[in-house]
């Protein structure tokens, strides 16, 4: 079993799960944050597991245990023995309605809705996408122990296209692929306020927050993350944008724009002040908006990648979701909402505009 290259992190890559619960795999990002908290965040245990099998000797890198704080490089190998009274959790079905794009017998294509975890963790073991894959039968291959199948992911409430792989050479490529950035990964947002300059660029790099495991923060001491935000539509308060990742940290978009004075509607983690940043005549049309949105709004519009059989090239598109119309039409007006397909009818997938 191989090691994901999570939307959170790219963390890791090709390695296996032998039948006595021996995790092992390669690190891909040139750098890492401290050892137990990368365990965490890749194995989706808590830090407290983490650290539990470091100071038993538990995990090793390059073959000789390692300490909780060291940082970790490029092509370095770990292995994490799971303790035999503790064993991998078994993955059981969940009758959970997916839509799935495309599928042939290398990987699927999923538009995944807002609310579904990718995979199992604290307190979604039974109800996540890979669930819902195992009950509808779809083999899945490579990933860390947990993960099958997972080669990138999204935040729960974000919603739109995913790539899941069927098998081990299809989880390798696609991992390769994305480590390299040949992978690309288009959003769509409604981000408060008007961009400056579009596109804008955004390099920050981003590292947990030290005062709270479940955000991210801009820190120099950070791993470096790089977005591209295209202005698609400018509305009252709001604007739609085109974001395309050129890395994958931890909810890296969402903590790009807040930090760059435009947070995404809806988000409540990264609000930097929500509808309360609009001030004047705006202030009205923000509180309506807000009220609007059920969740971030933020969305995987884009996905385009060369098969990783054939090396044929493949594009997907997931128009703007159903549940975020309500928003969309307190932002811009009937018309657009109006059009079956919003995000086409505004241009959103002409990258020369």
């Amino acid at each position: 079993m191989a090691g994901g290259l999570p939307t959170g992190g790219a963390g890791v890559g090709v390695g296996g799960v032998t039948p006595a619960g021996r995790v092992e795999f390669t690190v891909v990002p040139f750098q890492t944050e401290r050892l137990d908290r990368f365990l965490a965040d890749q194995l989706g245990i808590s830090r407290t597991q983490a650290a539990r099998l470091v100071a038993d000797k538990a995990v090793t890198v390059d073959g000789k245990p390692a300490r909780a704080s060291r940082t970790l490089i490029r092509g370095e190998r770990l292995a994490v023995q799971f303790p035999e009274h503790e064993p991998p959790r078994t993955l059981r079905p969940a009758n959970i309605p997916l839509v799935v794009v495309y599928e042939d017998e290398h990987l699927a294509i999923i538009d995944k809705p807002a609310g579904l975890v990718v995979h199992p963790a604290p307190g979604h073991w039974e109800d996540t996408l890979v669930n819902a894959l195992v009950a509808r039968g779809t083999t899945l291959a490579g990933g860390a122990e947990g993960r099958p199948g997972v080669v990138h992911r999204l935040d729960r409430n974000t919603s739109g296209l995913m790539v899941v792989a069927k098998t081990d050479l299809a989880h390798r490529r696609l991992g390769a692929s994305i480590a390299a950035r040949r992978v690309r990964r288009t959003y769509a947002a409604l981000a408060w306020g008007h961009l400056g300059e579009s596109p804008s660029v955004i390099e920050a790099p981003i590292a947990r927050h030290p005062g709270d495991r479940k955000r991210m923060t801009i820190t120099p001491e950070g791993r470096q993350a790089r977005t591209d935000a295209h202005l698609v539509a400018r509305f009252a308060v709001v604007d739609l944008l085109r974001l395309e990742l050129h890395s994958g940290r931890t909810h890296q978009i969402r903590v790009h724009l807040e930090h760059i004075g435009h947070p995404i509607v809806g988000d409540p983690t990264y609000a930097g002040g929500g509808s309360r940043r609009i001030s004047g005549a705006g202030r009205r049309d923000a509180e309506m908006l807000e009220r609007a949105v059920p969740r971030q709004a933020l969305h995987a519009a884009g996905l385009a990648f060369r098969h990783p059989a054939t090396g044929e090239p493949m594009e997907f598109r997931a128009e703007w979701p159903l549940d975020l119309r309500e928003a969309l039409l307190a932002a811009g007006g009937r018309e657009i909402v109006a059009h079956p397909e919003p995000l086409s009818y505004l241009l959103f997938y002409n990258r020369d505009g």
